[in-house]
């Protein structure tokens, strides 16, 4: 009989575990406080916040504030900016997450910043990032903030490559000393790899800015798909997956490795209707409703996610957070009980995880 290893005490581990808000519930149902008291009672240690829950509790804060409320004060409020309720907003979380001893490590998504054709749009996202840079500075002194790969139309943005270099070595400067992590999106337009989110941020060479490996996205854009029978891409995908993960290995300096975030994916009918959605990627589409956690295979987990996950951590010797980022149809439930329900499923994970990887103990 053949047992899992046991895994080792967290004080030993080379990686801290965390978790994205996003996995924990859709944020006008479940509120960031429960989230929070979620992912501290299920043992994580640090907390993607997700702007969506950051922008909920601002406008919770901001009816709480209108004249009529027990809080109100028609005279104070009445010319207070949304950006202004997020500030306070930032305050609320920080001083949780401080009581709790929950480390917040990052602000996301900062989406469809790189490569935009309309100046003034570009504009628009540059003043957005500046007010992002100052939610960072409230929520604590060692955050980033998540740039994932554009996905607009090929009529909004450019693919070329020099700009793309250009407009993140522009939000790294206007971020600095704030960090900016590049994410390749598997249904990205133009930048869907990881290969690709390393060499532009290899050639933008900011002291700020790195990417983060995400296990989902790597596995999907180069060994799924989910409108298949067999839920995958033809034999070939298995060599295509080795050689990307041997690249990886070799070529990427761990150091610029902001994040490494865990997820799998759900085998699911290719007739199922969410794939169909009007104007999404397919890949899109099955990312924002059927993720699961690593090794949920109870629940369709299907992906070669301990081949991604040790490439990613033993293979490139990665140090840091490691968060679990699952969207799925599951956390729009309006059940008090899906933050600790996912919270719980996400610990498992994590320990199935450590029992299937050979887990070195940290040179720290």
């Amino acid at each position: 009989m053949h047992f899992l290893p046991t895994p080792p005490t967290e004080t030993e581990l080379r990686w801290k575990p965390a978790i994205a808000t996003v996995s924990l519930g859709v944020a006008h149902l479940h509120s960031i406080h429960a989230k929070i008291d979620a992912a501290v009672q299920n043992g994580q240690e640090g907390l993607e916040l997700f702007h969506n829950d950051l922008a909920q509790l601002a406008q919770t804060l901001r009816y709480q504030a209108q004249p009529g409320t027990s809080n109100g004060n028609a005279s104070a409020n009445v010319d207070r900016t949304d950006r202004e309720y997020e500030i306070d907003a930032a305050h609320v979380i920080r001083d949780l997450c401080a009581e709790k001893g929950l480390h917040i490590l990052a602000l996301q998504p900062f989406r469809h910043y790189e490569g935009l054709l309309d100046p003034e749009e570009h504009a628009k996202r540059f003043d957005e990032l500046r007010h992002w840079v100052e939610l960072c500075k409230v929520l604590g002194d060692s955050l980033f903030i998540l740039i994932p790969s554009s996905f607009l139309d090929q009529s909004q943005i450019t693919g070329d490559h020099a700009r793309l270099v250009s407009d993140l070595a522009e939000a790294a400067d206007i971020a600095f000393p704030v960090r900016i992590a590049y994410e390749a999106l598997a249904w990205g337009t133009y930048v869907n790899t990881w290969e690709q989110s390393w060499e532009i941020v290899r050639e933008a060479n900011r002291p700020n800015l790195g990417i983060c490996l995400d296990t989902f996205n790597i596995a999907a854009r180069v060994w799924a798909d989910p409108t298949s029978l067999s839920g995958r891409r033809p034999a070939s995908a298995d060599v295509d997956l080795q050689k990307s993960l041997a690249r990886l290995v070799n070529e990427v300096d761990p150091d610029r490795v902001m994040m490494v975030q865990l997820a799998d994916g759900e085998r699911v009918d290719p007739q199922v209707a969410f794939l169909a959605e009007s104007g999404l990627h397919p890949l899109l589409a099955w990312s924002r409703n059927a993720r699961l956690f690593p090794f949920e295979e109870e629940r369709g987990a299907y992906l070669p996610i301990r081949e991604v996950a040790d490439a990613c951590l033993n293979g490139l010797g990665y140090e840091g957070w490691v968060s679990m980022e699952v969207f799925s149809r599951t956390l729009a439930d309006d059940s008090p009980s899906v933050p600790g329900e996912h919270a719980a499923r996400a610990t498992r994970s994590w320990q199935r995880l450590l029992g299937m990887l050979e887990v070195k103990p940290s040179s720290i």
